[in-house]
């Protein structure tokens, strides 16, 4: 029987009483089908409920077919090897206890020899080269997600459950998973921001306000159908804003006429010669003239404000987020950073950069790449002086903000408001209501512990904690920002830092991503060759997504 999995009536909600998910029914056979949606619209929810670990709290979920689900960040714990991500260390210590003779007659009728070589089989398949005793604190973040999903196939799953399973993969990674998902014959349900990937899915379902809406194609499809649906919503805005100004001067009108008409009653009954009461009956059938007329209008000025209420609550859902910025005014000359024959490192054997050297001046912008495990990110912990160098020299200027991958500079179990002020002390409380509301956070958003927030949610914190303020940083370090964002906020954060004044020390595996801030100047690690402009940018325009 082919694997399905079928939504009826779906819904869970949190124990504060918050609807995370709606009356979501839907259906998916085989195939590869996206989940998106904006950050906190439940997707990686969506999958917990499918992988059984939560229970739904409105409708149910039917499944034919095993499912395995790979996690944003896969759960480990000190002390781990790969082996402990295929759950085969027992199995390959009984392997070893044979090898070496140390095996009683009934170990040996149960061991399974041909497992070392499907694990390596499954390793290889993600591009990975890697015995099973290797520790996962040896590990990058890439190599481990790539070593998860891995195990993830070796368990021979019917059904694949991928919660943004390109985050922190390098450019060789992403390719490995989209190779593996080319070839997949089940449903695979994809939650990413991914546009690559995103590009090879037969249908995207987007959660969002406007529930469970499911679209057939890729990416480019589903952003052709997004544009047509938000041309027509601002098109019945526009109608409806017209339809309430045409009502209200109608209205108006109407009674400007009741007003002409009841001076004149007063004045023919002041001059007399009717009976009394036949001015009663006039001016009776005068009154409920009017006050049907004004019941009349109060109910279609009603029924407007809600239409137009609507209209532009549903032009707000489909209309993307705004970020904006002030100019931080870096001089073209001035220099923010440089690093003289620097080495360093986590580890003094064997430090990951060897006697590099750079200079970033004005409103410039360099992308460090290289494969996972290069040591991007521990270069620039040693700009920024998180890290102590072995050797050389270093100078940056104080007006410099690094957003790690961890988003460190916030504090989780704090308030929005709290960390801003703290980041940024002695700001009105107005001018912080404005920074925040500039980066999509508005009246009780401020009040949120930081901890509460989606992974998005908080990169948008600590960017409006950085960037929303009066006096924005000169340098601008970035590590893997888009890691975490939904894609109307990767979309929002490039037209916000394509707009940005100052410069860009960036290190990133979104081939879009780069393409669109067009660094000209690049670091490659772990060479540390200063090259020109990044040839990254030509293959990412050639990896936009287009059709399959």
């Amino acid at each position: 029987m082919p694997a399905t999995i079928t939504l009826s009536n779906l819904g869970w909600t949190s124990p504060d009483g918050t609807a995370v998910l709606t009356d979501i029914s839907q259906s998916y056979g085989a195939g590869r089908h996206g989940i998106v949606g904006r950050n906190g619209a439940g997707k990686s929810l969506l999958l917990r409920l499918i992988a059984g670990e939560i229970a739904p709290t409105a409708g149910h979920i039917r499944q034919s077919g095993r499912a395995a689900m790979l996690r944003q960040i896969p759960q480990q714990r000190p002390g781990d090897l790969l082996a402990d991500l295929f759950g085969a260390r027992t199995a390959l210590d009984a392997i070893a206890r044979a090898a070496a003779g140390t095996s009683d007659a009934d170990s040996l009728a149960v061991i399974d020899w041909t497992l070392p070589d499907r694990i390596a089989s499954a390793l290889d398949r993600l591009g990975l080269d890697l015995p099973p005793e290797t520790a996962l604190a040896a590990l990058s973040g890439g190599q481990i997600t790539r070593a998860a999903l891995a195990a993830l196939i070796h368990d021979d799953p019917e059904i694949l459950l991928l919660d943004e399973p390109t985050n922190t993969l390098d450019a060789d990674g992403r390719r490995a998973v989209r190779d593996l998902l080319a070839g997949w014959r089940g449903p695979a349900l994809v939650v990413s921001h991914d546009r690559n990937l995103l590009a090879q899915m037969d249908t995207i379902t987007e959660l969002g306000p406007l529930g469970a809406r499911r679209y057939g194609g890729h990416y480019a499809d589903w952003q052709a159908q997004k544009a047509l649906e938000l041309a027509a919503a601002s098109h019945d805005l526009t109608l409806a804003e017209r339809a309430r100004t045409q009502l209200a001067r109608r209205g108006q009108a109407a009674a400007e006429r009741q007003a002409r008409s009841d001076s004149a009653g007063k004045r023919h009954a002041a001059k007399g010669g009717q009976p009394k009461i036949q001015l009663d009956a006039w001016k009776a059938r005068a009154e409920a003239t009017g006050a049907a007329g004004a019941r009349l209008q109060t109910a279609r000025m009603a029924q407007a404000d809600q239409d137009l209420t609507e209209a532009r609550a549903r032009v707000a859902v489909l209309t993307p987020l705004r970020m904006t910025m002030a100019p931080c005014g870096l001089p073209p000359g001035r220099r923010v950073l440089q690093m003289t024959g620097v080495t360093g490192g986590h580890d003094p054997a064997a430090p990951a950069i060897r006697d590099l050297s750079l200079r970033l001046t004005g409103p410039e912008r360099m992308a460090v790449t290289g494969p996972n495990g290069a040591g991007k990110s521990t270069l620039l912990a040693l700009a920024t002086g998180a890290l102590v160098p072995l050797a050389g020299q270093i100078s940056i200027t104080p007006r410099h903000v690094l957003l790690d991958q961890r988003l460190s500079l916030l504090r989780l179990d704090a308030t929005l408001r709290d960390n801003f002020h703290r980041l940024v002390p002695a700001t009105p409380e107005n001018d912080l209501r404005a920074a925040l509301a500039r980066f999509g956070f508005r009246a009780g958003d401020a009040l949120h512990p930081v901890g509460q927030l989606s992974g998005g949610q908080r990169l948008r914190a600590a960017l409006a904690c950085t960037l929303g303020r009066a006096d924005p940083p000169e340098l601008l370090i970035l590590d893997e920002p888009t890691n975490h964002l939904d894609l109307d906020a990767t979309a929002e954060l490039e037209a916000a830092l394509q707009g940005y004044d100052g410069a860009i020390l960036l290190v990133s595996h979104d081939a879009g991503f780069l393409a669109a801030l067009a660094p000209l100047r690049r670091i490659d690690l772990p060479t540390g060759l200063e090259l020109g402009p990044d040839p990254g940018n030509k293959a990412a325009r050639a990896e936009q997504p287009d059709a399959p």
